[in-house]
């Protein structure tokens, strides 16, 4: 039996767990599937509950949830030794300030990311001291809501440029945004990036690779990578900055092209165990 908890997959069995934690009788049917299909935004309980019971999951949110959130994955490029800006993490402003009482660990310009946001939120390029402790007292008041943790991670200058590079299942699409207004710091679309297709299709391929390569060490198959390469050089090689677990899908050409790609991973995959949406089994 397939069971499916996204709403745009339908399977043997269908369930809805959008703004509630799983209970028992969600467990008593996990318990039954050979094969179970998850929405982008599964919870960590209902990912935990799946994994505890059955062998087949798409998505691959182990280390998602392994290594949560920007400090998490900084530890986890580290971990596996992907290239990625020099960065210091940081649990709270005290330890920031215990281990640098007089100075920082890096040079300005630099980049200061909390813990906590997506879409460049929470994401300041720093170039004075000023600015560091604006960053430092609103981390300050966050801590106060809950939310702790941020890093202080190496300004790499990209002329205006990062590369998105999405996986879905065992398909990878790429895509460049680059930021037109010079003053903006963020490539992103949200802040007013430009997609480009076109741009530089051999560094593209290189990054596919390198994204390629992680996700088999780390077995993600639905995620937006961000890629740096310094200065656009023909001969660089990229940085790791992040993975987005929920991303933009307009450099994919809409939600409805988005799911379109999901449910072709889905297919792929169930098909690789000797499953299918349509029999649920071969």
């Amino acid at each position: 039996m397939i069971l499916s908890f996204h709403p745009n997959v339908v399977a043997d069995e269908n369930i809805l767990c959008a703004g509630r934690f799983p209970d028992e009788k969600d467990e008593a049917i996990i318990r039954k599937a050979e094969a179970i299909i998850l929405p982008q935004g599964c919870s960590e309980d209902l990912y935990g509950m799946c994994r505890k019971h059955c062998l087949h999951i798409f998505p691959n949110y182990d280390v998602r949830f392994d290594f949560p959130r920007k400090l998490g994955q900084a530890r986890l490029f580290q971990e596996i030794r992907a290239p990625f800006p020099v960065t210091y993490l940081f649990d709270s402003v005290d330890s920031f300030r215990f281990d640098y009482p007089q100075s920082s660990p890096l040079e300005f310009p630099y980049v200061f990311k909390s813990d906590w946001g997506g879409e460049g939120d929470e994401v300041f390029l720093l170039e004075t001291n000023n600015s560091l402790e604006r960053c430092l007292k609103r981390a300050k008041d966050m801590e106060r809501g809950g939310r702790k943790g941020f890093l202080l991670q190496e300004y790499v200058p990209t002329g205006g440029r990062d590369l998105r590079v999405v996986v879905i299942g065992g398909r990878l699409y790429s895509y460049w945004r680059f930021q037109q207004n010079s003053s903006q710091f963020l490539t992103n679309v949200k802040a007013g990036g430009v997609i480009d297709y076109s741009f530089a299709p051999e560094l593209q391929a290189r990054g596919r690779t390198m994204v390629e390569e992680f996700c088999s060490k780390t077995g993600i198959n639905l995620a937006g990578f961000d890629l740096l390469f310094p200065n656009n050089e023909k001969d660089s090689s990229p940085f790791f900055l992040e993975i987005n677990y929920f991303f933009g899908r307009r450099g994919l050409g809409g939600s409805f092209r988005y799911y379109e790609f999901v449910e072709k991973a889905v297919s792929e995959w169930l098909e690789g165990i000797g499953l299918s949406l349509t029999n649920g089994t071969d």
